[in-house]
C-alpha cells in the first residue's frame, strides 16, 4: 500500500485504475480549459502569513454550513456519474462523508439513485437539482429528495446549455461505456475496476432510468438529457423551485456580484461561487478570484460558499480566510474514490483536514472561525483590473 500524503498521490492511483473516459470526464474542462486550470493556479498567487509564539493547543477545524454542524467547512460537491468512477460510487462517497462528519451532495446525474443513497447512509445528505424541461419529472425528483430526507436542495444555475468538453466527445462518454474497439482495449487494462463494476447495484443513471415515461434504457438517455436542460431558466422559475422545496436551498453557479444579489433577494440560504469546475464557460474568472467581489456585494445577507480548484487543506484555509463560510471538493474526493473506494474518500478528507489544521496552526490560529484576511498576503491586483 503506497503512503498517501497529498491529493496528487490519490490522483496518480486513480488514473492507473479507472477507464480513460471516466478519468477524462473528471479531469477536464470546456474548450481550451483555461478556467479549469486557473481555478487551481490562482490559489497559488495567495500567500500565507506565518505567526509564531502562539499557544497552539486545543485547535478546532469544526464549523457550520447552512446551520449544520460539520467536522470541517468542506462538503462533497455534486459530481455526475460518480458510480462509474467506482462501483456503487455515490453510496460509498456518502457513507464516507457521513462517517467523517461533512455533507455529501448527490448529483441529479448520479448512477446510484436518491433512494439508493438514502438506504445506505444514516445521515441526511444534500441533493443537487438540474432544472429540466419536463416539469413533471422535476417535481417528482424534488418530492423524491424530500421523501429521502435530504436536508438541502442545491439548484445548479450554470448548466442551462451544456458546455463542450472535447475529451468527452472524443471518448464517446457514456454510462455504462459503449464497447467500441478503443474502449475495449482500455477496459482490458482496468480489470480490477471491471470486476468490481460487475457487482455494482447500478450502471445507468439511477435518478432517470425507470422514472421517465418512455425511457427504459440508456440508448435514448443521451438524447433526452441533451434536450432536457431548461434554457429558459430564470429567477422567476428559481423562486418557484425554492417555494416548492420549502426547505434549505443553496444556489450553485454564481460568478457575478449582481447574480449574488439576486440569489440573496430570493431568500436562498447560501450561494456557491462556482464556474462548474471550468466545465461550462471557458475564459471565465476562477472562483477564488471572483470571491472577494461577491462577498463585498452580499455582505452578511447570505452564506457564501465556494468550489473549484480546491486540492488541499491550504486551499480550504485560503478560501475561508478570504471570507467564504464553506468550501466544496469534487475532483479531490473523486480521485480518492476511483483509487481506493470508500477508504479513498476518507483518505482525501483526512489529507485535507490535516493540511488545514497544520496550516492554521502555523498561521497562528486555533479555530477556523477566527480565520480572516489578516492571515493572507493577497496581491493588490488579484481580482484583476478590468474595463467597466
Amino acid at each position: 500500500m503506497p503512503v498517501i500524503t497529498n491529493i496528487d498521490d490519490l490522483k496518480r492511483i486513480y488514473e492507473r485504475r479507472v477507464p480513460r473516459m471516466f478519468f477524462d470526464y473528471a479531469e477536464s474542462g470546456s474548450w481550451t480549459e483555461q478556467t479549469f486550470r486557473e481555478n487551481c493556479t490562482d490559489f497559488d498567487q495567495i500567500r500565507l502569513r506565518q505567526r509564531v509564539a502562539v499557544d497552539m493547543t486545543g485547535r478546532s477545524v469544526a464549523g457550520k454550513m447552512i446551520g449544520e454542524d460539520v467536522a470541517m467547512p468542506v462538503a462533497l460537491a455534486p459530481v455526475g456519474m460518480t458510480g462509474m468512477q467506482h462501483a456503487d460510487g455515490e453510496m460509498k462517497a456518502a457513507q464516507a462523508a457521513a462517517d467523517f462528519g461533512v455533507p455529501f451532495t448527490l448529483s441529479t446525474m448520479s448512477i446510484n439513485s436518491i433512494e439508493d443513497v438514502a438506504e445506505h447512509t444514516k445521515k441526511p445528505f444534500w441533493f443537487q437539482l438540474y432544472v429540466m424541461n419536463d416539469t413533471d419529472y422535476t417535481s417528482r425528483l424534488i418530492q423524491r429528495a424530500k421523501d429521502a430526507g435530504c436536508s438541502a436542495l442545491v439548484i445548479t444555475l450554470d448548466l442551462q446549455i451544456l458546455g463542450q468538453r472535447h475529451k468527452d466527445l472524443k471518448n464517446g462518454l457514456s454510462a455504462p461505456p459503449k464497447l467500441t474497439p478503443k474502449t475495449i482495449a482500455n477496459l482490458m487494462t482496468k480489470w480490477s475496476w471491471g470486476i468490481e463494476m460487475l457487482g455494482a447495484k447500478r450502471r445507468e443513471f439511477g435518478n432517470i432510468v425507470g422514472h421517465v415515461e418512455g425511457l427504459t434504457d440508456t440508448s435514448s438517455l443521451s438524447a433526452w438529457t441533451n434536450e432536457q436542460f431548461d434554457p429558459t431558466l430564470d429567477w422567476g422559475k428559481i423562486s418557484k423551485l425554492i417555494e416548492q422545496w420549502d426547505g434549505k436551498v443553496i444556489l450553485k453557479g454564481i460568478l457575478d456580484a449582481e447574480d449574488a444579489k439576486m440569489a440573496a433577494k430570493l431568500g436562498a440560504d447560501a450561494i456557491i461561487v462556482s464556474n462548474h469546475g471550468g466545465r461550462q464557460l471557458d475564459g471565465a474568472l476562477s472562483s477564488i478570484r471572483v470571491l472577494p467581489s461577491i462577498l463585498d456585494a452580499v455582505g452578511d445577507d447570505i452564506e457564501v460558499h465556494i468550489d473549484g480548484g480546491i486540492r488541499s487543506g491550504q486551499d480550504v484555509l485560503k478560501a475561508l480566510a478570504m471570507g467564504a463560510t464553506g468550501t466544496y471538493i469534487g475532483r479531490s474526493y473523486i480521485y480518492g474514490l476511483g483509487a481506493m473506494g470508500q477508504k479513498g474518500v476518507t483518505t482525501a478528507l483526512e489529507v485535507i483536514r490535516k493540511e488545514l489544521d497544520i496550516t492554521m496552526a502555523l498561521c497562528g490560529e486555533k479555530d477556523v472561525a477566527n480565520l480572516g484576511r489578516h492571515n493572507l498576503l493577497i496581491p493588490r491586483d488579484f481580482e484583476g483590473c478590468w474595463q467597466d
